[in-house]
């Protein structure tokens, strides 16, 4: 387990839940749909005009290797709630619109999404960075944690392509920093800096809630996606919340193949709905492993929903049994993953059953190191 000098992010499981109309999203929770309305949504078009493109299955079973093809963090606090429009013309405003748009396309699309909590980091705006000599080494202050604790971080700049300065003017906010390089401005956020820049800072991400981003009306990108909110206001004044959002590839082992490589089945209504079971299974088990067989949080309802979703998929596909393997190459503590359930850990690979319903899930030992010989 990685250790630090600041308390570990640990949450106080036996809270009481406060009403929605405490939490201020009683009118999100009144108009939006349940999360999981996706699951057994009916098709748009009429199915006797869909039937000539359904996919077609073998009957042989089937095991799925499920792995992530990439993962990507998003800072939900900087969409939560009703944020300012940004100014375009400021290259923080800019870097923000960039964002805005880079949430809202994953909306259009089938992925894994997991909500983060870390502890709470921001720049010391009200601090000065300084420069290593005759090197691009940047010393920049941040404040960590509710107390503000003062502390800095060193990070080693590399001169873009497109710069015309060799070393940056450097501005600050408490979120961004803003390195000017002549013909090139960067606006990177705190959470990019402690991603992209070795640091000392090993904290480790909670993962609060588990969905998937495929939603028409956009909800999780606007901050409107009542599941999401309410987690937010719960850990807002100390922790931040972020988004690690993930493709998923899945790979088919069954004597008939893999039924998504069928030339019958290429057309974007068989692939879809392909791609659907999968990822609806993926979820499914997710949602298991980091939040427990009680689903704390969830409605009877929705697990229910679930366990009817699990058997459809599970009787069209045939499957037996499916692994789903969460790491990454060049993972940093940002994929030190952790829940009320699960200990940390970067290598979260799972051996997944399916029982009536139920995803049993099974935590798969990590490999033990070999050392190599003298």
């Amino acid at each position: 387990m990685m250790t630090s000098d600041y308390p570990p992010l640990i949450a106080d499981d036996d809270y009481p839940d406060p009403s929605p109309e405490e939490l201020g999203i009683g009118g999100l929770l009144a108009e939006a749909p349940e999360p999981f309305h996706d699951l057994l949504a009916p098709p748009a078009e009429p199915l006797d005009d869909l039937l000539p493109l359904l996919p077609q299955r073998g009957s042989a079973p089937q095991t799925w290797v499920v792995t992530v093809a990439d993962a990507k963090y998003h800072w939900y606090d900087l969409v939560a709630g009703f944020p300012e429009r940004p100014d375009i013309r400021d290259p923080v405003g800019r870097q923000l619109r960039r964002m805005q748009f880079d949430l809202e396309a994953t909306m259009e699309k089938r992925l894994i999404y997991f909500a983060v909590n870390r502890p709470r980091v921001r720049f010391d705006a009200a601090g000065k960075t300084s420069w290593g000599f005759f090197s691009l080494k940047l010393t920049v202050p941040i404040i960590v944690g509710v107390d503000e604790k003062r502390d800095s971080i060193t990070i080693e700049l590399t001169v873009p392509f497109a710069a015309t300065l060799k070393k940056p003017s450097v501005t600050m906010t408490d979120r961004f920093l803003t390195l000017n390089w002549g013909g090139l401005v960067e606006a990177l956020s705190i959470h990019d800096v402690l991603q992209q820049y070795e640091n000392h800072l090993q904290f480790q991400s909670r993962v609060q809630y588990v969905g998937q981003t495929k939603d028409a009306a956009g909800r999780l990108a606007r901050g409107r996606l009542p599941a999401v909110q309410k987690i937010h206001q719960l850990n807002n004044d100390s922790n931040d919340m972020l988004l690690l959002i993930q493709r998923m590839n899945v790979e088919v082992l069954s004597d008939d193949g893999d039924p998504a490589e069928l030339p019958v089945n290429e057309n974007a209504v068989a692939a879809d709905i392909l791609l659907k079971d999968r990822v609806d299974i993926i979820e499914c088990a997710l949602i298991r492993y980091f939040e427990g067989p009680l689903m704390h949080g969830r409605s009877d309802k929705e697990a229910e929903v679930r366990k009817q979703r699990v058997r459809e998929v599970q009787a069209a596909n045939h499957l037996e049994h499916f692994r789903i393997d969460l790491r990454l190459e060049d993972a940093g503590p940002y994929q030190d993953l952790f829940s009320r359930e699960v200990p940390v850990s970067r290598s979260h690979i799972i051996d997944c059953t399916i029982v009536d319903g139920e995803v049993i899930v099974t935590r798969v030992p990590e490999p033990a190191k070999v050392d190599k010989a003298k």
